[in-house]
């Protein structure tokens, strides 16, 4: 496919009557006739809708909102939430609205056919946006077990700058025992960005999409035959989702769900599977219109208003700790002892943030001072230091037992009895033992 620009394919994504009125464009100087305008929405969707059958369906609400004056008004973002929410009672398809956009309802008009095309070249701006926004790359960390973390916020893609910006994201990923990528804030972008990246947790030449684009046919894609950095099929992979995560992102996804290529985790994406197209209307608005349907190749479906389902169902916000704990559980599993026992403490302790383990005590029962140390209450549970040294949080992972956020492989042990804390016992990280019996 050829590139797309992340900014067009988030637009599509907003829900209508939210983004009409999100616009405050300048109105046209000319009077709006809306009944016109109306007109022309239904003659490019009786021409252009990917499903035929909806057709009619819309020409009916849109004549019955002309007969009833519905469209009659002089402001053009009224006129643009009106005509969504029309649209909207017909289907719930998140690539159709109409907005406020007269700088770009001009250029689209004085543009070649098909400029408003997700598969249309990127203009100069938009390369530029794409460079400025590191092409969607949006973040990258070294996670504790040496888990490689890739937030991708659009898949962006501007040309061989793009790719070189995938072939340095691909390259930090391939050093890591696992990998986490994050769509959780993506709503889409380019097929090309997608195929680019996808191609590295796969063989090559794979097909991957079919593309049903109505009377221009088909168009299908494959990964990558080579890639400047290095494949990583089979190497642990998780990826994060969420309601937000849309059109390409859901691609994405499908692809890593089809071909089990990793562990989907978080919420069902948006269920945004068509392809759209813009067009230029009236008073300086615009349309985006579905003209094709995408296909998996891996499970010869789409995701028109299903989505992609996780294998592990969370709350976005708890997607990455959960993806973490099984990233390193993961790597546990194949480690030497000496690193097992050391990332089996730091799972146990991210899975207890996330599954709080309950205390045979209140927390405030184990306040007190032990020896040289101070185990006090906080804002987020129980707190130890020695001496006059910084505080260090601690984490229950069992009725007494706890470990240092900071070191998880250090354990302090309460000995309790008669429902009160009398001593604690400190196992270092290196097997180092430390003991304290209540002073207070």
């Amino acid at each position: 496919m050829r590139p797309v620009a992340l900014m067009i394919a988030l637009a599509a994504l907003v829900p209508a009557p939210t983004l009409a009125l999100a616009q405050p464009a300048p109105q046209a100087a000319a009077a709006i006739d809306g009944p016109a305008l109306a007109s022309e929405v239904k003659r490019l969707l009786n021409t252009q809708y990917v499903l035929p059958e909806l057709r009619g369906k819309f020409a009916a609400v849109i004549d019955k909102g002309i007969a009833s004056g519905r469209y009659a008004v002089a402001d053009a973002n009224l006129l643009a939430t009106r005509l969504n929410e029309d649209l909207a009672s017909v289907t719930s398809d998140k690539h159709l609205h109409i907005m406020v956009d007269p700088e770009r309802s001009r250029a689209l008009a004085s543009a070649p056919p098909r400029a408003g095309a997700d598969d249309a070249p990127p203009t100069q701006d938009e390369i530029r946006a794409a460079e400025r926004n590191n092409h969607g790359l949006k973040q990258m960390q070294v996670l504790p077990g040496n888990i490689r973390y890739l937030e991708i916020e659009g898949f962006q893609w501007a040309g061989a700058a793009s790719e070189r910006a995938y072939d340095t994201a691909m390259a930090f990923l391939a050093g890591g025992d696992a990998v986490i990528i994050d769509v959780r804030r993506n709503g889409g972008g380019s097929p090309d960005a997608v195929r680019y990246a996808v191609s590295h947790f796969i063989a090559p030449n794979k097909p991957l999409m079919t593309f049903f684009m109505g009377g221009r046919g088909e168009e299908s894609t494959a990964s990558l035959a080579t890639t400047k950095a290095p494949r990583m099929i089979g190497k642990p992979l998780y990826v994060l989702s969420s309601k937000a995560s849309a059109s390409a992102a859901e691609e994405f996804l499908g692809h890593i769900d089809g071909y089990k290529l990793g562990d989907i985790i978080g919420e069902r994406s948006a269920g945004a599977g068509f392809r759209n197209e813009y067009f230029p209307l009236p008073s300086g608005m615009i349309i985006s219109i579905s003209v094709g349907r995408a296909v998996l190749a891996s499970t010869g479906k789409d995701w028109e208003a299903v989505g992609i389902k996780p294998i592990v169902e969370t709350a976005a916000d708890k997607a990455l700790d959960v993806a973490k704990v099984r990233a390193i559980q993961r790597v546990a599993e194949t480690a030497e002892p000496e690193r097992k026992k050391q990332l089996s403490a730091i799972a146990a302790a991210l899975d207890a943030q996330i599954n709080p383990v309950k205390t045979e005590l209140p927390l405030p029962a184990y306040a007190g001072v032990y020896g040289e140390r101070t185990v006090q209450v906080g804002d987020k549970g129980l707190t130890i230091r020695r001496g006059e040294n910084p505080s260090s949080q601690l984490i229950a992972v069992g009725p007494n037992r706890f470990v240092y956020a900071n070191d998880p492989a250090s354990t302090v042990t309460f000995a309790v009895s008669a429902g009160k804390s009398n001593a604690l016992h400190l196992v270092r990280a290196d097997g180092s033992e430390d003991h304290g019996e209540r002073s207070n």
